[in-house]
């Protein structure tokens, strides 16, 4: 993959220590965004959920192949730490800044710039989501904990579209695991569930 990825990482913690999660966004060059994910990561602090997340937006970056990567925080302690503006002194965060190190330099190319908190809302609301139902999320707009989630399309199911009325039937069903299936979308934008 030759284009440059763009990684959105954001890490909460509510206490400080506390029940932690972490989100992460990875687009492509036009801004699409290929993977979104928020994870639970048990008791941390913010400044480790913010490394946790750096390093797992990393990893994901690479299961997509890419090779060059602009990486974008709101956490200017991590921001600086990783371009050696400030030196990592406490012993946990060492471990973590170590790993995040070795990680970047597995890219032929990598930046990392300082991204303002309105500009990360995305990373931090899958922090935040995976945070409250205490589990890994991949979509923001994931419906609340305890409701139904829908079964996966079958061969020969049809979705209708309630604004316009086109249909899709499904001929090949997706191999996409159940929980990381998105509803389908009209071409005039309406979402069609079945």
């Amino acid at each position: 993959m030759n284009e440059t990825l763009t990684l959105e990482f954001d890490g909460g913690s509510r206490g400080n220590p506390g029940p932690a999660g972490i989100g992460v966004v990875v687009r492509a060059e036009d801004g699409t965004a290929l993977v979104t994910l928020g994870r639970f990561i048990g008791r941390a602090t913010n400044n480790v959920a913010e490394y946790r997340a750096l390093i797992t937006a990393m990893n994901e970056a690479k299961k997509l192949g890419a090779k060059k990567i602009l990486i974008r925080g709101d956490s200017e302690l991590i921001i600086r730490q990783m371009t050696g503006q400030y030196k990592v002194k406490h012993p946990d965060m060492k471990v973590l800044f170590d790993e995040a190190q070795q990680t970047i330099r597995q890219f032929e190319s990598a930046r990392i710039e300082h991204n303002l908190r309105h500009k990360n809302e995305l990373a931090d609301k899958l922090a935040n989501l995976a945070m409250d139902r205490r589990q890994d999320v991949t979509d923001a707009d994931d419906p609340p904990l305890g409701t139904p989630t829908a079964q996966p399309p079958q061969k020969g199911d049809r979705f209708i579209c309630p604004k316009c009325g086109c249909a899709i039937e499904v001929l090949n069903p997706s191999s996409i695991r159940p929980h990381q299936l998105k509803p389908f979308v009209c071409q005039c934008g309406t979402k069609m569930h079945s």
